[in-house]
């Protein structure tokens, strides 16, 4: 089994808890205007993409596990590759040296309930951007529908399976309090309510027609946080991430599922 893998990074403290191994996978079903990864769209190979096969992926996991926290699959689209995460994350859990790393899926949630079924015994958690509430808004943002993500979020809540959602501000878009406040009204009414944390969309990184919307501002997010308390939200599952000149929000625990 291999993926294909647009990046690896050994040590990272920002896609998810505590010290994390990151495998970026190419290729992702939206096309969102405002990505910061674009060069990981492409679902086919790319002059900086890879295979990669999954048993050297868990080997250099291994080598690595004394100083980790865990692991992440993102992207691009994680599960689009859906069948060689199952297997790192199956070759992750055998291994003694790295069975209690966490293992977590960073996903639009753009997946098939099926895919998430497959993965369920095998990850701890995932992680879903939900770009718009909206449909209208989340089309004009990505280019698709957010049916199968407001699907997922609610599956993977049932599954226990549910880290963390994040919602991408763009100001002018999806920031207005009508939308703000229907986005807590139905993360409120999940049971459990995840954590859900704020971000602020930024030009680095981006493509020139990402550059029609502006940057969110620190006090735009403070605002939106505040607006999805007022909501509905329990404040203590509010976080703002990427506030520059401050530290990053911790990321939410991840308890070890029994049997995962």
């Amino acid at each position: 089994m291999r993926a294909l893998v647009a990046d690896v990074v050994d040590a990272s403290c920002v896609d998810g808890p505590g010290n994390r191994y990151v495998v970026f996978l190419q290729g992702c079903s939206f096309r969102c205007v405002t990505c910061h990864n674009p060069h990981t769209i492409s679902p086919h190979p790319t002059p900086t993409s890879r295979w990669v096969e999954v048993d050297d992926l868990a080997a250099d996991i291994a080598r690595r596990a004394p100083f980790l926290s865990g692991v992440t699959v993102s992207g691009g689209e994680a599960t689009l590759q859906w069948e060689a995460v199952r297997a790192l994350f199956q070759a992750l859990a055998a291994d003694p040296a790295t069975a209690l790393l966490t293992r977590l899926v960073d996903s639009n949630g753009d997946a098939d309930p099926e895919v998430w079924e497959a993965l369920a015994p095998w990850m701890h958690g995932a992680m879903i951007d939900l770009k718009a509430l909206d449909p209208v808004v989340h089309r004009e943002l990505t280019g698709c529908s957010n049916g199968r993500v407001l699907c997922s979020i609610r599956q993977l809540t049932a599954m226990d399976r549910l880290t963390e959602v994040r919602l991408l501000i763009v100001p002018g878009v999806n920031d207005d309090a009508v939308q703000v406040a229907a986005t807590a009204r139905w993360l409120a009414a999940l049971d459990p309510v995840p954590p859900v944390v704020v971000q602020g969309f930024r030009h680095e990184g981006t493509r020139p027609a990402a550059r029609r919307y502006r940057p969110a501002t620190t006090g735009l997010l403070e605002d939106v946080a505040a607006r999805l308390v007022a909501g509905g939200l329990p404040a203590s599952l509010v976080r703002i991430r990427g506030i520059v000149g401050a530290e990053p929000a911790p990321a939410a625990e991840v308890p070890v599922q029994a049997g995962a």
